[in-house]
């Protein structure tokens, strides 16, 4: 039977049926209301029973950034919407006012995660690390075919592991943590560092931000890198070393068969990937003799969210 997911994100929410071999039948989307939880309420709401007055669903799977609990009922906490153990699933369930309709709420990196494990590079291994690079660092884990959630729901928040001591101040609190260094925002901080202080060097980033250090962007690095600007092709291999030095930590402890790299640094390529393959490797422990995990791109893009969340919904 099908299901919806709905990926809820910091400025829209966007939602599809989903069928079983992980294809989107139908979308629609609503601007997100961050302030107001009851307004994102009513916008799923309005999705699922748009999207369900023309398919028979049996389920609806919730993704938004943030904590949710085990049961899959209570946003916890989120980032980008002021929750604070909400009770999502059973708010949504009175709007929706189908008793039979099951409703779970999940991570949106779980979500992602599950989607690439099920239907996208993931398919042929069951350990899996997914990393979502993108403003910060998310990550999902499935160990032995299964989404690895932990005894509160809020396991694979990898991008909080320490790796500088009292390095980079991080927005949970504290410093050093992994997505200080390995995300959009620190390709961002790095890059505009550069552009303030040695406008020559970065010639090519102050012209796509019309000469102002503070407008320089993710996308810009990207764009130029890919034109052979020698300053953002060593900017997103900085980053690659980053993300490829930690995920072999993480790979210390889960010896995953698979590292999926996904979020919008993903268009980088190998200007990325190349360098995060690298360190992975140098960084592995036992090296040699440590059986490596790939590193690959993922496959799912911006749809991710939406079917990962739908699939869990089956679970």
């Amino acid at each position: 039977m099908d299901t919806i997911g709905v990926d809820i994100g910091g400025t829209k929410i966007a939602a599809g049926v989903v069928d079983e071999d992980g294809q989107i039948l139908a979308q629609a989307k609503r601007d997100t209301v961050p302030g107001d939880p009851a307004e994102i309420d009513r916008a799923v709401a309005d999705l699922f029973l748009e999207l369900s007055a023309d398919h028979e669903v049996g389920a609806l799977g919730i993704a938004a950034a943030g904590f949710m609990s085990s049961d899959r009922r209570t946003a916890l906490f989120g980032p980008n919407v002021a929750w604070r153990a909400y009770p999502l699933r059973d708010r949504v369930a009175e709007l929706v006012g189908r008793p039979d309709l099951k409703i779970v709420v999940e991570n949106d990196a779980n979500a992602a995660g599950w989607a690439e494990f099920r239907f996208g590079v993931g398919r042929d291994v069951d350990d899996m690390l997914m990393l979502t690079v993108g403003t910060g660092l998310g990550g999902a884990v499935v160990v032995d075919g299964r989404l690895v959630r932990g005894a509160w729901g809020v396991a694979a928040e990898v991008g909080h592991v320490r790796v500088v001591p009292e390095g980079h101040l991080c927005g949970c609190g504290q410093r050093g943590c992994w997505e200080q260094y390995a995300s959009g925002s620190a390709l961002v901080r790095e890059a505009r560092a550069v552009a303030a202080t040695q406008p020559d060097r970065a010639a090519r980033l102050l012209e796509l931000a019309g000469g102002d250090p503070a407008q320089v962007s993710g996308p810009s690095v990207t764009l130029a890198a890919s034109e052979g600007d020698p300053l953002s092709i060593a900017l997103l291999a900085d980053l690659g070393r980053w993300i490829g030095a930690g995920a072999a930590s993480v790979a210390a402890l889960l010896d995953p068969a698979l590292v999926v790299v996904g979020g919008g640094v993903g268009e980088a390529r190998d200007l990325l990937v190349a360098p995060a393959r690298e360190a992975f490797s140098a960084h592995m422990s036992a090296r040699g003799y440590h059986p490596e995990a790939r590193i690959e791109l993922a496959a799912m893009g911006n749809e991710a969210g939406i079917v990962g969340a739908a699939d869990l919904a089956r679970l």
